[in-house]
């Protein structure tokens, strides 16, 4: 940032931290334009560290500022413009490379670099003229980078800087092989940058076979980080489950909303008979073309669509500041969905809502919940929605807590 706007702004740790970085003119001049004034931990730690070519493996969670954390480096890690790529960023789902060339462009304006985001679901011919013309760096799903190299339309050889972004759902999801095919065509020496919001063995050996001596930075600590957002749930019968979402949609007048279902039909149902007694409601899945995901994300983004209903997959993708509830309409099936699901709204430290409806039998999933959290939710009741109790196999979570159970590591908050 030039040095005016940096006496002008009152002295903080992280903006000295800014100062301090080995950044050029340009590039700082780029941050204040996009409103960057104060590193997030995990940008003060990851820059200085990605600036010297380290291998480094960031554990972080969504809504950290992590795009920007490589971002930044890696255009600032340039060299002379050519036509093959100088980096490469591997993301698992087509709306986060979307996104992660949304913060490359607007970051490396003023370097004029040149960047290509590449991924199935939309015709690929421009993606071929853009590579044709010349590219600084690629942004792209595992499988369209594959088929590209295949094509002998994309060239790694000159690729110096690999970025690994959520790493640990490109695992979940098989792009494992693909990744390593992607890995071997890289020459070494190069630098590689893996975030992950969790570090798996799985993730552990793909680091031991393809990064050199990597630094790790555990920015997302032992415990999720739930602090932001106000967590609560509702026993309802499933058949009044829309009711019951209309009611709080009614009383919360949420400013963004997303609300998760289990399923791509449960997806386009509930879309189907929301879009009856509400305005802007629109929905987003796997199934959907890949014209129609960008123009739902452009509205969600730009607020002319306030109500977005999705599936995990594409869910996790999804990073929009304004979001203020997040509702899920279906409990998920693993309880850390509930935190990416969650993890939408209250980010970058601003506070936000979520409801989770629970039928009267899933107390045990509730339960796995609450123990991965290490804190009970508040249940949220409403008059008229509260489902009928049924018995439940598992405990509940307070009990697990007062009978000293060893899968509770840590007091509950009071």
């Amino acid at each position: 940032m030039p040095e005016s706007v940096l006496e002008s702004t009152p002295r903080t740790e992280g903006l000295a931290s800014f100062r301090n970085m080995p950044l050029s003119r340009t590039m700082r001049q780029s941050l204040v334009e996009a409103g960057y004034a104060t590193p997030s931990p995990i940008q003060e730690a990851l820059i200085p560290l990605a600036l010297e070519g380290i291998d480094v493996i960031g554990q972080a969670k969504t809504g950290t500022g992590k795009t920007a954390s490589f971002a930044i480096p890696l255009i600032e890690m340039l060299e002379e413009h050519g036509k093959s790529p100088q980096a490469l960023v591997l993301a698992p789902t087509r709306e986060l490379v979307q996104q992660i060339v949304g913060e490359f462009e607007k970051l490396g304006r003023g370097q004029q670099a040149k960047i290509c985001g590449i991924y199935g679901g939309e015709p690929i011919q421009k993606q071929l003229r853009s590579l044709e013309r010349g590219v600084d760096i690629v942004v792209g799903t595992p499988g369209r980078v594959i088929d590209h190299i295949e094509r002998r339309t994309l060239f790694l050889g000159d690729v110096f800087h690999v970025v690994l972004d959520e790493a640990d759902r490109m695992l979940d999801i098989g792009f494992r092989p693909d990744i390593e095919r992607i890995l071997k065509r890289v020459p070494d020496p190069h630098q590689t940058l893996l975030l992950s919001a969790t570090i798996s063995p799985e993730i552990q050996k793909l680091a031991q076979r393809y990064m050199f001596q990597p630094q790790e930075l555990n920015l997302s600590r032992d415990e999720p980080s739930v602090e932001s957002i106000q967590q609560y749930y509702v026993t309802v019968d499933q058949d009044r489950k829309l009711d019951l979402l209309i009611d709080i949609l009614g009383r919360d007048k949420p400013r963004q909303c997303i609300i998760f279902t289990r399923t791509k039909k449960g997806a386009d149902r509930l879309a189907e008979k929301l879009n009856r007694v509400a305005r802007g409601v629109a929905t987003i899945h796997g199934d959907l073309p890949q014209t129609a995901r960008n123009r739902v994300m452009l509205g969600f983004r730009e607020g002319t669509i306030p109500i977005l209903v999705a599936t995990d997959v594409v869910g996790r993708g999804i990073d929009v500041e304004g979001i203020s509830h997040v509702i899920n309409f279906d409990i998920p099936d693993d309880p850390e969905n509930y935190l990416h699901r969650i993890g939408r709204t209250g980010r970058m430290g601003k506070d936000g809502v979520s409801y989770t409806f629970v039928r009267p039998d899933e107390g045990g999933p509730l339960t796995a919940i609450e123990l991965m959290i290490n804190r009970p939710i508040e249940n949220f009741k409403v008059e008229g929605f509260q489902g009928t109790p049924k018995e439940s196999n598992k405990p509940a979570f307070r009990e697990l807590w007062n009978s000293g159970s060893k899968q509770a590591s840590a007091r509950p908050p009071q």
